[in-house]
């Protein structure tokens, strides 16, 4: 028996998904009602209107992964978008993709039905009723996002559920979601299936129309999650597992795998580790941008960049003195990742995403759910690796991360942060695994960010100022366009870990830049 652990970005998604852990539930059972639970309490991050990714592991298993991201819709056409020199990044036409995250649920919750009996589906999703029902208290974070988007989103039809009398929402403030918590109960009494097939599916569509959105029933009801094999690579500390195609899955597994390669170069410290992951983050963004894309028009496997020959062909591109030219084009987006482990040691990495905050800003009136605008991904460029075509799915930067060491360990892990996920990921993992920080301090410690992240418009170094006092003067003397900026900054992400030992003791460390917190049986942490 393991003993259990939960993280999340926000601590009621935690609590609904520990108390779901106590109960005897599955890390399925408890993910899904905290997932229900977060999409209430952080609106702004991620919801029933968004895409989904799961890792799951039982012990002894290899890991599976679900792909619970939306198709562009089947209207999605170059022609719709006539006159547009972009996808509009806000508003109906923003509105271009199914949303997968309830139907990736689903998909899970089917694996977990074979492991014991399943909990009842109003059980899980109480919590969230309670919250959406009760009231949820404005954090920091949601008030940040709401005064962010005001002038772009508060004119859109139905957004003003998520404003104050018309304007921003004020932290401390409560805010009650009476619609969603309807949506909800409806979802617990007839099933999640409804959202694609049922009732809620019409509704939804037909709000979405209204709203000047491509997508149509038909897209509701065409709408599959699947389940997908896992991208790998084996390093000298482990093997570790991420998303394949369309998420950017490959670039986390390349630094990380680079970095196995090349940490030697450095002197130990913190410096040298921050610089060789930079030099590997550049060489794994080179091959995301010129690969990823929907699977079905991928022109390589993916798994061949992790080849022997293609990461020695990486590493000898990096020097220990010099920092590579940059920029390359950036991506962003806006998300929580959750993780956890039950009493059978069955662990899952997860992530949930509306992409910008609050998404396409389209609520639909009729359910309270707000839609993604992840179909900004596309182009409407001919030819374009990311061009837009209806039933292809965009580029992600979504990507939950596990690992398996060698030692035994077994880790789960990710974050928030767009074109930040790869480089928390590999910052985290690196100071926990190969310089052996204690977990928390290696979520906590001072960060860097490569390129842009959610809400941001810069390609630099950002380096949080902690870190800055110690690390810039060296990487700016190799060449790294740096700035800082201040401590323990939410810019950087949103980070979180579960490891399970191989003695069955649990240890789960959340990130303080978020509002979250992380338990296991053993310890508690905020």
């Amino acid at each position: 028996m393991s003993s259990i652990a939960f993280t999340a970005p926000h601590h009621e998604a935690t609590k609904a998904g520990q108390a779901i852990l106590e109960q005897g539930g599955t890390a399925i059972e408890a993910m899904v009602a905290a997932a229900a639970t977060i999409a209430v309490v952080y609106p702004h991050m991620n919801g029933l209107g968004g895409d989904g990714f799961w890792l799951v592991s039982e012990p002894g298993k290899a890991p599976i992964g679900i792909d619970a991201s939306g198709k562009a819709a089947q209207l999605a056409t170059l022609d719709f978008f006539q006159g547009e020199q972009a996808i509009p990044a806000r508003g109906g036409k923003a509105a271009v993709t199914m949303a997968g995250a309830v139907a990736g649920w689903q998909k899970a919750l089917d694996i977990s039905a074979f492991w014991q009996a399943p909990k009842k589906l109003s059980e899980l999703l109480q919590n969230a009723i309670d919250h959406a029902e009760n009231g949820i208290e404005i954090t920091e974070s949601l008030q940040a996002a709401s005064q962010k988007v005001h002038d772009d989103l508060s004119a859109l039809p139905g957004f003003a559920q998520f404003l104050d009398q018309s304007e921003a929402l004020t932290q401390g403030n409560r805010l009650t979601l009476n619609t969603l918590a309807q949506t909800l109960k409806h979802l617990a009494e007839v099933g999640l299936d409804d959202f694609y097939h049922g009732t809620l599916a019409e509704k939804l569509a037909a709000d979405l129309e209204a709203a000047g959105s491509p997508i149509r029933l038909a897209d509701f009801h065409d709408y599959r999650a699947e389940e997908v094999t896992p991208l790998s690579v084996e390093t000298g500390v482990g093997k570790l597992y991420n998303l394949p195609a369309p998420t950017q899955g490959i670039a986390s597994l390349i630094i990380l795998a680079l970095y196995d390669r090349i940490h030697q170069l450095g002197d130990g410290g913190e410096t040298d580790m921050a610089h060789l992951l930079i030099e590997a983050t550049k060489q794994a963004f080179i091959a995301r941008n010129e690969y990823v894309t929907d699977p079905a028009r991928l022109s390589i496997e993916l798994q061949d960049l992790l080849s022997d020959e293609s990461l020695s062909a990486m590493a000898e591109k990096i020097a220990i003195d010099r920092a590579q030219t940059w920029p390359h084009p950036a991506k962003h987006g806006d998300t929580i990742w959750m993780g956890c482990c039950d009493s059978e040691g069955r662990m899952v990495s997860y992530i949930q995403s509306l992409y910008w905050e609050f998404g396409s800003g389209i609520v639909s009136p009729s359910t309270g759910i707000v839609w993604n605008n992840r179909g900004s991904s596309f182009s409407l460029e001919k030819g374009h690796l990311q061009e837009l075509k209806p039933n292809l799915k965009p580029f992600h930067t979504l990507n939950p991360a596990f690992a398996e060491l060698n030692d035994g360990r077994r880790i789960s892990y990710g974050t928030m942060g767009g074109e930040g996920q790869p480089q928390t990921q590999a910052a985290l993992f690196s100071r926990y695994v190969y310089h052996k920080q204690p977990l928390a301090q290696s979520i906590a410690s001072g960060r860097w960010l490569l390129g842009r992240t959610w809400g941001d418009v810069s390609h630099n170094l950002k380096v949080e100022s902690d870190f800055a006092a110690d690390a810039a003067d060296t990487l700016i003397a190799r060449g790294h366009d740096l700035i800082a900026v201040p401590a323990c900054n939410e810019l950087m992400g949103h980070a979180g870990a579960v490891v399970l030992l191989p003695e069955g003791n649990t240890d789960a460390a959340t990130d303080p830049r978020s509002d979250g917190l992380a338990v296991s049986s053993a310890s508690h942490s905020g």
